[in-house]
């Protein structure tokens, strides 16, 4: 089972989030081509191990949190919020 540690929360088990994909992609502009939209959406590496992963905490606080995780063992080494001002804010 995983755990996810998130800052309002505390550990929550995962059934209590939503997977939102993966939180290394860089999204062109909004009127970049066609292609390379396509290359941000559809061609994506498949990590192994460490890697961050956007989750939505749906079932509690409903914030959006970056996860790190290994893609092998599932364990998780971390969790942050993902918007950068509220986190910079609750330093």
């Amino acid at each position: 089972m995983l755990r996810i540690p998130c800052p309002f929360c505390g550990p929550r088990d995962h059934t209590e989030f939503s997977y939102e994909g993966d939180a290394t992609v860089v999204y062109p502009a909004l009127d970049a081509s066609e292609e390379a939209w396509f290359e941000a959406v559809f061609l994506r590496d498949n990590p192994r191990g460490a890697h961050s992963e956007v989750w939505h905490h749906i079932q509690g606080c409903r914030s959006f949190l970056i996860v790190e995780r290994d893609t092998l063992t599932h364990e998780i080494t971390g969790a942050r919020l993902a918007h950068r001002p509220t986190a910079e804010a609750l330093k």
